[in-house]
């Protein structure tokens, strides 16, 4: 299993040697396309993807995703980040540059339902999705030998009310300096301010309702209650607010009055998995930028 994920590295890492992705948000105003492609175009880069978007034309917010491919690029990583200050200082952006084989390190939180987990390893393991995972965090020991098959290490961490700031503390002993990304695959402990300010804009939660309804606790049992034809998953960004963070992705099915809460349940297993594993696969491609509590994903 390891060599075979080892040969879709090497592969990916053949394939994307040369590939960068540029983000940018700031006012909208003329010449900012024109200026980005001038400048990628002076260093020979070739751009394969763009994508722009407005919120006014009319000095409005701009928002842009250019991703391109440069011969040797490995040589040019600093030199490029320093000279594109000049454009951006121009137009005062909001930016940044990623190499796409600087692979994201990922760290997975989880409780005691595996199935968002599971997900997320079978995507690793087929090359659906690119990153490296330097460890498995739970509150419980139930997934140790489940994470330990993908050679992936695990670290079970109990959480009490009593126990929680220590528990934290912890957890973020073992992320210091390891991960760029933390997903909360069904991590049902609500994260402290402290630690969330450790990484804003990279905590990534699957929330089993269609936000904003029914926030919080139990929302199956809810819906049940209030006889909804709809059910669905959000994926966000976590936030000080509890599940109000900037909306990453969401999908819903439809049901009826036939449906008791153990349907609701499996079914909104399903839709768990898959919108947590696009929201986490446009993440780790650079894909989002948030601004004012919403989400442009290009």
């Amino acid at each position: 299993m390891n060599v075979k994920m080892n040969h879709r590295l090497q592969a990916y890492f053949d394939r994307h040697q040369n590939h960068a992705r540029l983000l940018i948000t700031c006012l909208d105003q003329p010449g900012i396309v024109a200026a980005v492609s001038k400048f990628l175009y002076d260093r020979k880069a070739n751009i394969v993807q763009s994508d722009q978007y407005t919120t006014d034309p009319e000095g409005g917010q701009f928002f842009m995703r250019v991703a391109f491919d440069m011969p040797e690029m490995k040589d040019y990583e600093d030199t490029l980040v320093r000279e594109f200050e000049e454009v951006a200082n121009t137009f005062k952006m909001e930016w940044r540059l990623s190499f796409a084989d600087q692979l994201k390190r990922m760290a997975i939180f989880v409780s005691k339902q595996e199935h968002c987990l599971l997900e997320l390893l079978w995507q690793l393991q087929s090359g659906d999705l690119t990153a490296e995972v330097p460890m498995v965090i739970s509150n419980h020991p139930d997934h140790r030998e489940l994470v330990e098959s993908f050679n992936i290490p695990f670290y079970h961490i109990p959480v009490t009310k009593e126990t929680k700031k220590e528990a934290e503390q912890e957890q973020l002993a073992l992320l210091k300096d390891k991960v760029d990304v933390i997903v909360l695959a069904r991590y049902m402990q609500i994260l402290s301010p402290e630690f969330v300010a450790h990484y804003p804009g990279k905590i990534i939660n699957i929330h089993h309702s269609f936000l904003p309804a029914f926030v919080g606790a139990k929302p199956y049992e809810r819906a049940y209650e209030r006889g909804v034809k709809l059910i669905g998953a959000t994926s966000h960004y976590v936030t000080n607010d509890l599940d109000e963070g900037p909306i990453i992705e969401q999908d819903v099915h439809r049901v009826n009055h036939r449906y008791h809460v153990d349907d609701l349940k499996r079914i909104g297993g399903h839709i768990e998995r898959s919108v947590l594993a696009r929201a986490v696969g446009w993440h780790l491609e650079d894909r989002i930028i948030a601004h004012n509590n919403k989400t442009v994903v290009f």
